[in-house]
Parts: C-alpha cells; structure tokens; sequence
C-alpha cells in the first residue's frame, strides 16, 4: 500500500490539496493581520486628530480672549489719553 500522500484522484493528490489548504489558510491570515493592523492604525491616527483638534480650539479660545482683553486695553489707553 502506498502513502496517503501519494493516491491520485484525476491528477490531483491529497499532498497537493493538503498544500493548496495550507496556502490558502496562511494568505488569509496574512491578509486579514495586514487589514486589522491597518484598521487599528487608522483609528490611532483618528484618535489623534481629534485630540489635536480639541486642543487647537482651546488655545483659539484662549487667543480670543486675550484678543479681547487687548482691545480693553487699547480702549482704556485711546479714553486716557483723551482726556
């Protein structure tokens, strides 16, 4: 008797098959290892924008409210120096 590995079916062995399985198996985890890495990175990237965001519009507000209390002062300064 001969080894599984070696019965042919039309041309087709079971080491053959057995190959193209495994194959096939380790494509699809590369490819979806590959996808959910990316997937994980683009959601740090989100994650960051975000947080970059948040912060630009604190120091807008910040501006902001020196800008006004500038132009307090200028006023103060223009009403001084008006009388």
């Amino acid at each position: 008797m001969t080894a599984i590995e070696h019965k042919e079916l039309k041309g087709i062995t079971v080491k053959n098959i057995i190959v193209t399985i495994v194959s096939t198996a380790s494509i699809v985890v590369s490819v979806m290892t590959t996808y959910f890495n990316l997937k994980n990175d683009v959601s740090e990237l989100k994650n960051h924008q975000e947080t970059t965001e948040r912060i630009n519009e604190i120091r807008l507000k910040v501006l902001e409210s020196e800008v006004g209390v500038l132009q307090q002062e200028i006023q103060e300064i223009k009403y001084k120096q008006l009388k």
